[in-house]
């Protein structure tokens, strides 16, 4: 609701946790300018620019525990498998819309969960909408709302979910009337 509620050109989603510094707001920008044809920039042209913390992977590998681990490859798996392709990191809590994708795809998203950013990616590839992932700084913050085990059972659910009902018609990505 917060960002159908939202004003200006651009619309920046962030996590309420601070994990991803405002500072690398800058970078996002700048890949949206350049995504979306420079200055002035275009807000109808739709784009959306993803935070990403995959370039810190292989070091959070050797601070996760093996079950852990094992269990975000299992997950970035079923994400490839099943919805996004093109971004390696769709759980960063830190995106950058133009207002006309904003307006476009929130109201037909369907999961209001955890797998929601999947979903957000899954139809911008499926509309052949310019995603473009940006490396930031990223601090764990103690105190997360996911339980390893249920959370991801959750998300890998809501994968398999949002791949078989838009591809057997159960979910339309058609603007609300």
């Amino acid at each position: 609701m917060g960002v159908l509620h939202s004003s200006g050109k651009l619309i920046l989603f962030a996590d309420a946790d601070g994990a991803t510094k405002f500072a690398d707001f800058e970078n996002l920008e700048k890949e949206m300018l350049r995504t979306a044809g420079g200055e002035p920039l275009d807000e109808s042209f739709p784009a959306v620019i993803v935070a990403s913390r995959a370039h810190l992977e292989a070091e959070s590998m050797a601070v996760r525990s093996v079950p852990r681990t094992i269990l975000m490859l299992g997950f970035h798996l079923l994400v490839y498998t099943f919805a996004a392709r093109t971004i390696k990191d769709t759980q960063c809590g830190f995106k950058l819309f133009t207002r006309s994708i904003a307006a476009r795809i929130f109201p037909v998203l369907h999961i209001e969960r955890w797998a929601f950013d999947v979903e957000l990616i899954f139809l911008c590839e499926r509309w052949t909408v310019p995603v473009k992932e940006v490396s930031v700084r990223w601090t764990e913050i103690e105190g997360s709302k996911i339980t390893p085990i249920w959370s991801w059972l959750q998300m890998g659910r809501d994968l398999v979910l949002i791949w078989f009902r838009y591809t057997i018609g159960i979910w339309t990505d058609d603007q609300p009337r």
